[in-house]
């Protein structure tokens, strides 16, 4: 491939995509964009963070506007991995990235933390998987066994790793199903819920407002406390991405695919909060803030039916589960190749195509940690959510720098470069580092988490910035050993390289 970019200072480093040998023009535009909104667990999110969000104090009836503000920063960052995408379209993105912009101590950390988010967040989509599998066929002292749910989050874990072991080819289409599924079913519950609140007005219900949708409607610090949790359920989009050697359009499709995965996550998130808390009002939602939709289930679609949305946190959790593992395979692939790490993970298998090293070890670790994590305490389980926020503005915010800082010397050749490439990435990346800070003073409080704390410091702060502070440790420990990659210079954009046409691959899915 050509060269993507220019050296800022020293000598010239090693430039484009280097073959990883990974199945190329594999699946296309739509398998992006499945693979994008499937990885962010729609129904799981909705079911296990709406009853919080409405919770907080000052927000109530106006959660569909706090998802409208989360919904901004994630935008923002999803153009600026388009723009980056667009320049160099390599399975590693942030971690290739921000090598290339900011240097390779800020990349080999960023692909740490990429590693590290998705190996908290498996405990809770596998643990959830388990246990909706025990729900399904009413298996209820199951699904309140510790040592069942377990077992069941093991097997999760180990078939979605076989899945992405098997390549891309199979877990598009296994994405598809599963993702097709969950929003067939989200779709019924919103019409059904609209239907009856406009039809029949159940006892408790509230017409939809307009306000409902308007974040100057309730104080700035409801609302700032509400995206703490409104950018956890956005999270995930960028997989769709992380497939872009294996994709068709590779500089161009997972780009537009991420933006427009984030435009529809928006869209599910609005109708199917309002429809929720239209039905019986928010009251209810926080009452049952642990799974909001399987208490909707029956009263929304009657005796039954009510397994539909059981089947849609289902289906969520285990396809996120899948999505969770195809993203961190590629992060280390890309990273072995970048001679950052063994290059064990950057084997590939001779027939399948696939990061096989790497997607096996995610898997092998994912079981380890879902293991400690549901044999702790439930309570540890849930501050390991809270924890998975600090890694995700983490890289987040700093792929919006880097995109600003690649391309700064094209930033003032007219005000769509300016906006595009350097305002909206840079204001995006400060928005979610603002939202790391705030989650860094709330949830360091004792009162805010469920764990007792360890040392003064909540379990949280532990799981989440101390695991970015051990990447921090690991990447200073590396540096002797692969002086290649942290000896490299930082890059910027080849002037031009926007207006450059991209061969376009025939339509594929």
């Amino acid at each position: 491939m050509a060269s993507a970019s220019v050296s800022a200072e020293g000598p010239v480093p090693p430039q484009g995509v280097m073959d990883k040998g990974l199945k190329k023009n594999a699946i296309g535009y739509l398998s992006n964009i499945v693979i994008g909104v499937a990885s962010t667990a729609p129904a799981y999110s909705l079911a296990a963070t709406l009853g919080f969000i409405v919770a907080i104090k000052g927000v109530g009836v106006h959660a569909p506007a706090v998802l409208l503000v989360s919904f901004i920063p994630m935008l923002l960052i999803a153009g600026a991995y388009r723009a980056l995408n667009r320049a160099d379209p390599d399975s590693g993105t942030t971690f290739a990235w921000t090598t290339r912009a900011l240097g390779p101590g800020m990349g080999w950390v960023n692909g740490w933390v990429i590693f590290l988010a998705d190996v908290l967040v498996m405990a809770s989509l596998a643990a959830i998987a388990g246990t909706y599998t025990f729900l399904l066929f009413d298996w209820n002292s199951a699904a309140e066994s510790t040592g069942a749910v377990l077992a069941a989050a093991v097997l999760w874990i180990a078939l979605m790793t076989w899945i992405c072991y098997r390549g891309i080819e199979l877990s598009a289409r296994t994405q598809q199903f599963l993702l097709g599924a969950e929003i067939a079913i989200l779709t019924v519950f919103a019409v059904v819920t609209f239907a009856k609140v406009y039809g029949s007005s159940p006892t408790g219900s509230i017409k939809p407002q307009l306000s409902w949708f308007n974040p100057f409607a309730m104080g700035f610090g409801p609302l700032l406390d509400g995206v703490l949790l409104g950018v956890f359920i956005y999270w995930g989009w960028d997989s769709g991405v992380a497939v872009n050697e294996e994709s068709e359009d590779a500089n161009e499709g997972p780009g537009r695919a991420a933006v427009m995965s984030t435009i529809l996550l928006l869209l599910i998130y609005v109708v199917v909060s309002a429809a929720a808390q239209a039905f019986h009002g928010p009251g209810f939602l926080e009452n049952n803030s642990e799974d909001v939709l399987s208490a909707l289930g029956s009263p929304v679609l009657g005796s039954g039916l009510d397994k539909l949305l059981i089947i849609a946190v289902l289906t969520s959790a285990s396809a996120s589960t899948q999505t969770t593992i195809l993203p961190t395979a590629r992060t280390t692939l890309s990273m072995a190749h970048w001679k950052a790490i063994p290059q064990a993970f950057g084997r590939v298998h001779e027939r399948f195509l696939s990061p096989s090293f790497s997607t096996l070890l995610m898997g092998g670790v994912s079981i380890a940690w879902t293991i400690v994590i549901l044999l702790v305490s439930e309570n540890a389980l849930g501050d390991s959510i809270i924890a998975i926020g600090f890694p995700i503005c983490f890289y987040y915010g700093f792929t919006g720098i880097a995109c600003a800082v690649y391309y700064r010397h094209e930033l003032f050749k007219g005000a769509r470069n300016f906006v595009l490439l350097g305002l909206a990435p840079l204001l995006g990346g400060l928005m979610l580092f603002g939202v790391f800070i705030k989650a860094l003073l709330f949830y360091g409080e004792a009162e805010n988490v469920e764990s007792p704390p360890i040392l003064g410091i909540t379990l949280p702060l532990w799981m989440g910035l101390g695991g970015i502070l051990i990447g921090v440790v690991l990447m200073i420990i590396s540096r002797p050993r692969y002086r290649e990659f942290f000896a490299r210079k930082t890059e910027t954009a080849r002037p031009g390289l926007l207006e450059e046409p991209v061969e376009h691959a025939p339509a594929h899915f």
